[in-house]
């Protein structure tokens, strides 16, 4: 089940030859579920076959642990007054809930 975006992604993939760069904004949908060995994070555009466009992304549970600890190192560079910050709370503390009762 995909959900719409309520804020904005950016994705960029370079090669030495060749480089993506997308938007997903409020028309995009996502969605995000772990598996067996990792979360897979899907973004969609949908539309007329020159603007649609997806990107699919799988990352192993230790690797996302190293991404989830640089993240917590980083955290502190969260502007105060951004509008996102009480979300972001509730999510990590729901996540850190659903985790530990699994």
């Amino acid at each position: 089940m995909k959900k719409p975006i309520l804020d904005k992604a950016e994705v960029a993939l370079e090669y030495p030859d060749k480089f993506y760069s997308g938007t997903f904004e409020r028309s995009s949908r996502f969605e995000a579920a772990f598996d067996a060995v990792g979360v897979g994070l899907v973004l969609e555009r949908p539309g007329d076959p020159d603007v649609r466009k997806s990107v699919h992304l799988h990352v192993n549970y230790g690797l996302l642990a190293d991404i989830f600890a640089q993240l917590a190192a980083t955290a502190g560079r969260i502007p105060v007054d951004e509008p996102h910050r009480e979300m972001l709370i509730e999510r990590v503390a729901a996540l850190h809930h659903a985790v530990k009762a699994r």
